[in-house]
């Protein structure tokens, strides 16, 4: 039976434009959860009086700020689909929280305080959400790109 493997030279030439897109993507996602971070480093201070018995908005801003700064380093290092997936639910759910909170007074669930906030004028805040959406789109194509790749690449076959 003949192989039907695809030559190394291909699948170089095929991976080549798959990472540099990646990087490219990495990069402007990295930015964008860069902005995030520095957001909500700055503003945690302004929510101390924003609490539960457990948990503060103060505490939530500045786990947010270290999980993106995480995720945009991950991505600066090395981006794969595990960083991309990472970064996605990072981003997107710091998003989908922002516009919750601006639009609709939810109230205390459970350890997590009422942090609505029925204004754009915040500092920051608005800066915040356009990063954190732009951020949400780029890891989605990132992941994209990144499952495309491994999809598409041929797996190397031993000889028997």
């Amino acid at each position: 039976m003949a192989s039907t493997t695809i030559p190394v030279t291909w699948q170089r030439r095929r991976r080549f434009p798959s990472a540099l897109i990646q990087r490219i993507l990495g990069v402007a996602a990295a930015t964008c959860l860069a902005i995030d971070a520095y957001v909500h480093f700055h503003d945690a201070g302004f929510y101390g009086a924003v609490t539960t018995s457990l948990l503060s908005q103060a505490t939530l801003f500045r786990a947010q700020a270290c999980l993106a700064a995480a995720a945009g380093l991950a991505l600066l290092i090395r981006p794969s689909r595990a960083w991309w997936a990472a970064t996605l639910l990072i981003a997107g759910s710091a998003f989908g929280a922002a516009m919750l909170y601006r639009y609709v007074n939810v109230g205390t669930l459970g350890p997590i305080p009422n942090m609505y906030e029925p204004t754009w004028a915040s500092p920051g805040k608005l800066a915040s959400a356009w990063a954190e959406g732009a951020a949400t789109i780029l890891a989605a194509i990132g992941l994209l790109v990144a499952l495309c790749e491994y999809r598409w690449i041929a797996p190397r076959r031993s000889s028997p």
